[in-house]
C-alpha cells in the first residue's frame, strides 16, 4: 500500500493508492527456476560439446582406417564450423519466431542423428560432408541458449548462470576423454565395427534423448511456466525485462551495431585458441610420449577439470565485484603464456603437460567470461541477431585454427608453430577486450536486498 497527497483548490486530500508493483524476485524463486531449467540445458550443452570434439579422439584410430592426413583431419574438423556459421543467424531468427522449445528440440534431434552417422564415413570426402551437415544441424544452439538464459535470469545472477552452463565444455572433456577412449576400445565384436564407429554411434544417441526431454520439460516463456506463481512471474518479468527494455531493438539493429562486430572479433580470437587446442589435445599428449588410447583419454580429463574449477572461481568473483573486462583478460593472458611454456618444455613431458593443463584452464575460461559482455547490453530481436552473429563469425575460427594447425604439422612435422599462433590469438583477443567501454559491461556491486545473491 502506498500513500500520495493531491492538492485541489488549496485543499489537501490524502488518498491511499493500491500499488501493483511486483516484489523483488526472491531467492526461493531463483532456486526454483535454477533447478527447473539448468539441469536439462546443462546436460544438452555437455552432449553438444562432446559431439563437437569427439572427432579428436576418433582421429587416433580413424585417420589410418580411412586415410586422413593431418591437413585432411584439420579441414574436416574445422569444416563443421562453415556449415555452423552459414546457418547460425537464420537458425536463431527462427528460434526467436517459433520459441526455444520447438527449435532447440529440432536442433538436438537432427544433430544427434548426424553425429551418429559419422560412423559411416569411408574417406576424406564423406568425412567432410558429414562434418559440414553436422554444423548445419547444430547451428543456432549455443546462441539460442544464451538468448534463452537472458530471458530467464537477470544480470545479477547471469554471470554465474553462464559460467555453470559453460562448465559443459570442461565437463565434456572430463567425461568425454575417458568415455570416448573406453568406447573405442570396447566395440562389440559381433557388430563388426571399428572402435571409432562404435563411439560415434553411442555418443550420438544422448542428443536425441535430450531433444525429447527438452520438448517435455522446458517452457518457451515465463508466462508458460506452470510451476511459477503469478506473483513470481510478474516479479521475474519486471526484473529481466526492465534491465534491457531500452535496447530491445530489431534484427537489423543487431547487424548494424558496431559493438556487436567488435565482440565478433574478440570471440573469433578466443575461439581460435580454444578449438585450436581442443581438436589437437589428444595428439599433443601423444606427441609428448604418452601412449595408449585409454591413457590419453584419462589424461585429457585433467586440463578440463582444471578449467571447470578456474571458470567457476573467476565467474563467481566477477559477479561479486561486478567487474568483467579484467577477469577476462587474466584468463586470456594466462592461457596464452602457459601454452607457449608447454611448447618450450616439450623435452620434459611431465612439466609440458602441467603447462598444457594450466593453458587449457585459462583458454577455456575466456568463453563464459566473454558472454558476460554481449548479455549486458543486447536483448530482444537485437540479441537474437547479435548473439547469432557473434557466434557465427567467432566460430569461423573453429574452421581456421584446426586446419591451420594441421597444415603446419604436415609441413614442419611439429605442432609448435601452430601453438604459438593460437597463443597470439588469445593475446590479441585480450587486447581488444579493453576497447569495450567498462561502463557498458561492468555493473555496480549490489547488496543483498530482495532476491540478490
Amino acid at each position: 500500500m502506498a500513500s500520495t497527497t493531491i492538492r485541489v483548490n488549496g485543499d489537501e486530500m490524502s488518498h491511499a493508492i493500491e500499488t501493483t508493483l511486483p516484489a523483488p524476485v526472491s531467492r526461493a524463486t531463483d532456486v526454483k527456476i535454477f533447478w527447473r531449467l539448468i539441469p536439462i540445458i546443462l546436460i544438452s550443452l555437455v552432449v553438444n560439446q562432446l559431439d563437437k570434439v569427439n572427432v579428436a579422439f576418433a582421429k587416433l584410430q580413424m585417420a589410418a582406417d580411412i586415410g586422413l592426413s593431418s591437413t585432411a583431419y584439420g579441414l574436416g574438423a574445422g569444416i563443421f564450423f562453415i556449415g555452423y556459421c552459414l546457418f547460425e543467424v537464420p537458425s536463431n531468427m527462427l528460434l526467436h519466431r517459433f520459441g526455444a522449445r520447438v527449435w532447440i528440440t529440432r536442433i538436438l534431434l537432427t544433430w544427434g542423428t548426424l553425429s551418429a552417422c559419422t560412423m559411416f564415413v569411408v574417406g576424406p570426402k564423406s568425412f567432410y560432408a558429414v562434418r559440414f551437415l553436422l554444423g548445419i544441424a547444430e547451428a543456432g544452439f549455443a546462441p539460442g541458449i544464451m538468448l534463452y538464459v537472458s530471458q530467464w535470469f537477470p544480470a545479477r545472477t547471469r554471470g554465474r548462470i553462464i559460467a555453470i552452463f559453460m562448465t559443459a565444455l570442461p565437463i565434456s572433456g572430463v567425461i568425454g576423454g575417458p568415455l570416448s577412449a573406453w568406447l573405442m576400445t570396447s566395440a562389440p565384436a559381433t557388430l563388426a565395427l571399428h572402435g571409432w564407429q562404435w563411439m560415434f554411434f553411442c555418443e550420438g544417441l544422448p542428443a536425441i534423448v535430450c531433444g525429447m526431454t527438452f520438448w517435455l520439460l522446458v517452457p518457451d516463456r515465463i508466462e508458460d511456466a506452470a510451476w511459477l506463481y503469478a506473483a513470481e512471474k510478474a516479479a521475474l518479468k519486471a526484473e529481466v525485462g526492465g534491465v534491457s527494455a531500452h535496447h530491445s531493438g530489431s534484427f537489423m539493429s543487431g547487424l548494424a551495431d558496431r559493438r556487436v562486430w567488435l565482440l565478433c572479433a574478440i570471440y573469433f580470437a578466443f575461439v581460435a585458441a580454444l578449438y585450436g587446442v581442443s581438436f589437437w589435445l589428444p595428439t599433443l599428449i601423444q606427441a609428448l610420449g604418452f601412449h595408449g588410447i585409454r591413457t590419453i583419454g584419462l589424461m585429457t580429463a585433467l586440463p578440463y577439470a582444471a578449467a571447470a574449477a578456474t571458470m567457476l572461481a573467476l565467474a563467481w568473483n566477477s559477479d561479486r565485484t561486478g567487474e568483467r573486462r579484467k577477469h577476462l583478460a587474466v584468463a586470456g593472458v594466462a592461457g596464452a603464456i602457459c601454452l607457449v611454456v608447454s611448447v618450450w618444455l616439450r623435452t620434459t613431458p611431465t612439466w609440458s603437460f602441467v603447462a598444457l593443463i594450466a593453458s587449457m584452464a585459462g583458454i577455456v575460461t575466456t568463453i563464459p567470461l566473454f558472454w558476460n559482455l554481449p548479455t549486458a547490453f543486447l536483448s530482444g530481436a537485437t540479441a537474437a541477431t547479435g548473439f547469432a552473429l557473434i557466434t557465427s563469425v567467432g566460430n569461423l575460427s573453429g574452421f581456421v585454427a584446426p586446419y591451420l594447425v594441421g597444415v603446419v604439422t604436415d609441413a614442419s612435422g611439429s605442432t609448435a608453430s601452430g601453438m604459438y599462433a593460437l597463443a597470439a590469438a588469445a593475446v590479441v583477443g585480450t587486447a581488444m577486450v579493453f576497447i569495450v567501454p567498462a561502463e557498458l559491461v561492468n555493473r555496480a556491486k549490489t547488496g543483498s536486498t530482495g532476491g540478490q545473491q
